[in-house]
């Protein structure tokens, strides 16, 4: 399922990254690899905090929605 559909305070493990070439290096970059995990910290207005490699990090939705959990 898309990282979007996950519940809030949720620890999820990425299984895949989509999306062309430079978005899933944007997203690799910042710590979104398959294999590590990925915690919801809430949702604004469609965009995502999430907490990965114990670092904050803010994606938006359609960001968000190409990382399966």
């Amino acid at each position: 399922m898309p990282l979007t559909m996950a519940k809030a305070g949720e620890q999820n493990l990425i299984k895949k990254v989509g999306g062309k070439a430079e978005t899933r290096q944007f997203l690799e970059n910042l710590g979104f690899v398959p294999g590590s995990y990925v915690t919801i910290i809430t949702k604004i207005s469609g965009n995502v905090i999430v907490n990965i490699k114990e670092s904050r990090v803010a994606i938006s939705h359609e960001m968000a929605r190409k990382i399966m959990v």
